[in-house]
C-alpha cells in the first residue's frame, strides 16, 4: 500500500470515525470524504460519480454484477455467457446460477488466451441476457478485446459485465466508450487497501437490486455501515493511479519485456504463457520452466527473498493445475511447471537481473536431480 493512502486514512480510524449515515458533524464529515472517494474512482474510469457503488472488494461485485442481472433479465431468458478463463469469483458465480436453472456458455479461448467477438456472437440466442468477459487475465496477462465484446452484446441487447480487476488502474478504461454495463474493480491492486471494491453500473445496468440487503447505504445499493477508512484510501489509489497511469504503463511494459527476453534466451527449456507485448498487463509475466514443479521452486524463491506464484492467488492451496493454463492448451505437467511474477511500478532491472540470477541458479539445481531431464540430456546432448 501506497504510504500517500495510508496518510489519509489514519485519521478516519480516530479522530474522524463517525458514521457515514449519521447527522452529526463526524458523521457529515465521513459522508463527505467518502464522496471524493467516490469522484476519485469516477474521474480514474472518466464517468459520473452516481455510477460507482463501493463494495467489499472484486469477488462482491462479481457476484453482485452476474447473479442480480441474471434476475433482473431472466423474464427475457436464463442464457448467460462467459469465458474459461475467467476470475473464480465469476466462473464459481456462474455456477451457481446453473444450479439455480440458468444456462451458461462458457467459451473457449485460443493458445494466447484470447476469445474473440465473433465467437461471441456466434453463441448467442434469443435467450440470452448476459455477457461477462475479464478485462484481462490475472495470470497469463492477456487483454480481452472488451470493447468489440461490448458492442457485440449491445447491438444484441444484451447487458455486458467484465471484470477488470487486474486492469483497473492499470490500463486506460473508459466504460462508455467500451460499451460496459458493469465493472467490477479491487482496491488492493492499486496499492489502495485490501478489503474493499467498487461496481461500476451503467444506467442501462442500474436498477439491478441489492445483493446485500438491509439499510440504505450506498443509494440503497449495497446496506451495511460503510468502511470509512478504506474508501478513503482506494479513492486516494485511485486518484494516484490516475496521475500516474502512463508512466507506469510505459516503465512495466519496458521492464517485463527485458525479463521475458533475458529469461527464454538465457534459460534453456522455457516459454512464455500468454499474449505479448501491447496486449498484454504490463506487470504480468507467465513463464514455464520445463521439468520443474513449480512448487519446488517458489520454496526456493522465496527463501532467496522472492515472491512469485504458480497461478491465481484466490486459489493457492489447491492441488489442481491452474484452469487458465489448462485452457490454453498446456497439459497438466507444463501447468504445474509455470510460474508468474509481477512487477510493481517500484521494480527495478537490478531486481529483475538479480531475480534471473536466482532462477539460474535454483532451476539448476532442481532439474540436476530430475530423472526426466537427465534422460532429456542424454537423448539431446
Amino acid at each position: 500500500m501506497k504510504q500517500e493512502v495510508l496518510d489519509e486514512m489514519l485519521p478516519y480510524f480516530r479522530e474522524n470515525y463517525g458514521n457515514a449515515s449519521a447527522v452529526y458533524e463526524l458523521g457529515n464529515k465521513s459522508k463527505y470524504a467518502i464522496d471524493v472517494a467516490r469522484d476519485r474512482a469516477a474521474a480514474l474510469l472518466d464517468t459520473k460519480a452516481e455510477r460507482i457503488f463501493f463494495t467489499s472488494g472484486g469477488s462482491e461485485s462479481d457476484n453482485w454484477a452476474l447473479i442480480k442481472a441474471s434476475s433482473m433479465m431472466k423474464g427475457r431468458g436464463k442464457h448467460l455467457i462467459t469465458t474459461s478463463i475467467e476470475h473464480p469469483a465469476v466462473i464459481n458465480t456462474m455456477k451457481a446460477l446453473q444450479d439455480e436453472g440458468f444456462e451458461v456458455t462458457f467459451l473457449p479461448v485460443d493458445q494466447k488466451g484470447f476469445v474473440t467477438p465473433e465467437q461471441v456472437e456466434a453463441a448467442i440466442r434469443d435467450d440470452t441476457t448476459l455477457i461477462s468477459a475479464m478485462f484481462a487475465n490475472n495470470e497469463i496477462g492477456t487483454i480481452e478485446p472488451i470493447a468489440e465484446i461490448g458492442r457485440v452484446a449491445h447491438e444484441h441487447g444484451i447487458l455486458f459485465h467484465t471484470d477488470a480487476v487486474q486492469a483497473f488502474g492499470q490500463l486506460p478504461i473508459d466504460p462508455d466508450k467500451m460499451n460496459i454495463d458493469m465493472l467490477s474493480a479491487s482496491s488492493h491492486k492499486i496499492y489502495g487497501p485490501k478489503g474493499v471494491g467498487l461496481l461500476y453500473l451503467s444506467p442501462a445496468a442500474s436498477k439491478i437490486r441489492s445483493l446485500i440487503h438491509g439499510g440504505g447505504q450506498e443509494r440503497n445499493k449495497r446496506a451495511g455501515t460503510e468502511n470509512v477508512p478504506g474508501i478513503v484510501g482506494f479513492g486516494k489509489a485511485c486518484e494516484l493511479a490516475k496521475e500516474t497511469i502512463q508512466k507506469r504503463m510505459e516503465q512495466e511494459s519496458k521492464l517485463r519485456d527485458y525479463f521475458i527476453g533475458r529469461v527464454l534466451n538465457e534459460i534453456p527449456l522455457t516459454y512464455l504463457n500468454g499474449a505479448e507485448g501491447s496486449e498484454r498487463l504490463p506487470g504480468n509475466i507467465n513463464i514455464g520452466f520445463k521439468f520443474i514443479e513449480a512448487e519446488s521452486e517458489l520454496i526456493l524463491l522465496d527463501q532467496k527473498g522472492i515472491a512469485a506464484s504458480s497461478g491465481s492467488a484466490c486459489t493457492a492451496g489447491s492441488i489442481d493445475p491452474s484452469h487458465v493454463l489448462i485452457a490454453i492448451g498446456r497439459d497438466e505437467t507444463e501447468a504445474r511447471e509455470s510460474l508468474r511474477f509481477t512487477l510493481s511500478d517500484s521494480t527495478t532491472e537490478d531486481e529483475l537481473d538479480k531475480t534471473i540470477d536466482v532462477l539460474k541458479e535454483t532451476l539448476g539445481m532442481l532439474r540436476a536431480s530430475n530423472l526426466f531431464y537427465q534422460d532429456y540430456i542424454k537423448k539431446n546432448g
